[in-house]
């Protein structure tokens, strides 16, 4: 089996690793993206001309001129520009295809037997390929021909069924969630089955739908259907099942409190200098604490309309209650802790760009950081050579 060196590979527990992406948009790139952080080699084969559809997606740009969506889960690749219709450029996937551990695609269902890159197309060049799917709504479903982007799966899955103020204001998550965790689970389901390769010494096929992992992300609001007999709605910034877990206005801006257990509670009474709370038999309990949120809500602002927000934040955590201002995205870049932890930088030589790590670490040590997220086509020279070569890796 063929796979070309170069100068992509990655240093961390997934050294070694060869991965053919074929994938586009979001689920399957930050899916790639999080195994070449970890080490894995990975090659994006792109449309030539065009390449993936997020590096069109701005503002804003990068000084490179890429969208920064295409930023946000491209960093550590090599792209190459191959056209699948055509005869030389898939008989080339065929050949990289021989040569990974691992293949991702997200393309709708039949698309890659009609290019000749059927499932059975590939266990035959490479019995212990793991061959990844990310699709929609599941190749399995009665949806399954159906385009699914990120907001519609959001609506469809009843996300936005329980985001926002009201019901009649439904909001979506300001994030991708729908890609995001179809991307985590992925690379969860490939991380298993790449075990199972090395332990059976056979491949298999994993598939995350984006409408099934959204679904997932339910959870207890999803228990609260499938076992109590309401249907929640929106729930603002509170919790269906715990008070006070909410947002309240401090002095100066809004505080997220969460006090989850009776402790908690106590300790969050005593802070804001109104032990009487704990006593107040209509706060007694969670459940009553949850039937009259409203009013212990009122209470307590009260009380945090005293003093600035960063003051009780701090008096909070240190008695061991959650708190936390609400930032901007801006202003959480501007943490040093954030920064410290999570932003590094990346660069062509000409252009320097910041970029979120992915958030993993090994006996206290954060993955290092990869190279920049690719031009496209720019490794094609690279490995085409290499693939005329003849062997490179095995």
């Amino acid at each position: 089996m063929t796979w070309p060196a170069g100068s992509a590979h990655g240093e961390g527990p997934l050294e070694g690793v060869k991965i053919l992406d074929l994938s586009r948009i979001l689920a399957g790139p930050f899916a790639t993206t999080i195994l070449s952080d970890l080490g894995a080699d990975v090659i994006k084969v792109e449309r030539p001309g065009t390449g993936d559809e997020s590096r069109r997606w701005g503002p804003p740009f990068a000084p490179t001129g890429i969208a920064a969506y295409f930023y946000a889960c491209n960093r550590g690749k090599r792209s190459i520009a191959l056209d699948l219709r055509d005869g030389p450029d898939r008989r080339l996937v065929l050949d990289l295809a021989a040569g990974a551990d691992v293949l991702v695609e997200n393309f709708l269902p039949g698309a890659l037997d009609r290019l000749g890159l059927a499932r059975a197309v590939l266990r035959e060049r490479n019995a212990r390929l793991v061959h990844a799917t990310i699709s929609g709504y599941g190749n399995a479903s009665s949806r399954s021909s159906w385009p699914a982007l990120d907001f519609v799966v959001q609506a469809h899955t009843g996300i936005i069924g329980v985001t926002g103020s009201d019901s009649a204001h439904p909001v979506k998550a300001g994030v991708p969630i729908a890609d995001l965790s179809a991307g985590l689970y992925v690379v969860i389901a490939i991380l298993a089955a790449l075990r199972e390769a090395e332990a059976t010494g056979a491949g298999s096929h994993v598939e995350v739908a984006l409408a099934d992992a959204c679904t997932s992300l339910l959870a207890n609001q999803a228990m609260n259907v499938l076992i109590g007999d309401g249907d929640p709605g929106p729930a603002a910034n509170t919790h269906p099942s715990v008070a006070p877990y909410e947002t309240i206005m401090a002095q100066d801006r809004l505080v997220a409190v969460a006090a989850a257990s009776e402790a908690q509670f106590e300790r969050l009474c005593t802070v804001i200098g109104a032990p009487q709370l704990t006593r107040d038999e209509r706060f007694a309990t969670n459940p009553g604490r949850v039937a009259r949120r409203g009013e212990l809500a009122e209470l307590i602002r009260e009380r945090l309309a005293t003093r600035p927000a960063g003051e009780w934040v701090r008096a909070l955590n240190e008695a061991g209650v959650a708190a936390a201002v609400v930032n901007s995205p801006r202003e959480l870049f501007e943490d040093p802790d954030i920064r410290e932890r999570l932003v590094t930088e990346v660069s062509d030589g000409q252009h320097t760009v910041a970029q979120l790590r992915t958030p993993i670490r090994f006996d206290g040590r954060a993955l290092s950081p990869s190279r920049m997220p690719p031009p496209l086509g720019a490794d094609d020279a690279e490995v085409r050579d290499a693939m005329r070569a003849g062997p490179q890796e095995s």
